[in-house]
């Protein structure tokens, strides 16, 4: 092949799949307001299963499904048959997938899966064919021709397919209500879910936080950095934060006179910035950076009423990617 003709195939394969979703928009209807009304309601799993390459389409859906807020594990109608079953419950929903609906494991599975008592959803391009028959809600593809050079390659009906799947499982996640913080938290190695983390989940406690109160001395809060192994410490009227002392205010006033028996409230920082323990991570690191010639090792953190929670500190956020 000629280089256009190999660009002009590539291009007509990304053409017939486009247009196969598109086709597939104009076929949606009751059955599948049913079908996302079905999941909504299920007090078990969402279960997907197909064979070939429907099974690899599938275990992608499961996987959308869990990760915004729709309990759901992929099984395989072959291990099925040989003892996974017992992972089903009555309550659970079935999502069955194959572009005939002539898939021998899958017409063999339905009937099974019915006994249980789980609700079958089934989604093929044949609503004539056995797996329609055996499904409690059918929805219809339809009719595909696949884009490979001898059609027979899934492509057209594999895009379709994952299409229809993602659909399903965003209307619910749109019905849940599901919001970034709740994904967040199904998402804590990723970095759109680092990011989303409140400074409460990352804090350091406050008891690992160095704390003195507003009549200690400057011993004292040297005391409680090194105790604490931190770099600052918080001084605090009644668990409200004050002030705080950090390695560069005992540099500036390391040669006044008897220093250490000093109170600690004469050489405090006040009023030190702080932060809510409800704020985003990413909102600690800006304040802590926002001016480049003083960066701020550690932050305090406060509750509504300024009461100290914790701490967290610069070397935590950098660890975690923040920055």
């Amino acid at each position: 092949m000629a280089m256009t003709d190999i660009r002009e195939f590539g291009k007509s394969v990304l053409q017939r799949e486009s247009e196969g979703i598109t086709r597939l928009a104009g076929l949606l209807d009751e059955n599948f307001d049913r079908a996302v009304d079905a999941m909504l309601k299920c007090t078990g799993h969402v279960v997907v299963s197909g064979v070939g390459k429907p099974w690899l389409i599938g275990q992608k859906i499961s996987a959308t499904l869990a990760s915004t807020g729709t309990p759901s594990f992929a099984l395989h109608p072959s291990e099925a048959m040989h003892g996974d079953l017992g992972r089903l419950r009555k309550h659970d929903v079935v999502i069955a997938l194959s572009n005939s609906g002539t898939s021998e494991e899958i017409t063999r599975l339905l009937p099974v899966v019915k006994r249980i008592g789980c609700l079958c959803i089934g989604l093929t391009s044949n609503v004539d064919s056995p797996l329609a028959s055996n499904s409690d809600i059918v929805i219809n593809m339809g009719k595909v021709s696949e884009a490979c050079p001898i059609g027979m390659a899934p492509s057209v009906s594999t895009t379709v397919m994952l299409a229809l799947g993602d659909a399903l499982a965003l209307v619910v996640m749109k019905a849940r209500e599901f919001t970034k913080e709740d994904y967040a938290r199904f998402h804590p190695g990723g970095a759109l879910g680092r990011s989303l983390m409140k400074v409460g989940d990352i804090m350091r406690p406050i008891e690992e936080t160095a704390v003195v109160g507003v009549t200690a001395m400057v011993v004292d809060a040297l005391h409680a950095i090194t105790l604490h192994k931190t770099g600052a410490a918080f001084i605090v009227d009644k668990g409200v934060v004050k002030g705080v002392f950090t390695d560069g205010d005992l540099r500036r006033h390391v040669d006044d006179e008897n220093l250490l028996s000093q109170p600690i409230v004469d050489v405090m920082t006040s009023p030190c910035l702080t932060i809510h323990e409800d704020k985003l991570a990413p909102e600690a690191v800006r304040m802590m950076q926002r001016d480049k010639r003083l960066v701020i090792g550690e932050l305090p953190v406060v509750d509504a009423a300024r009461k100290l929670r914790g701490h967290v500190a610069l070397k935590d956020l950098v660890v975690m990617h923040f920055m």
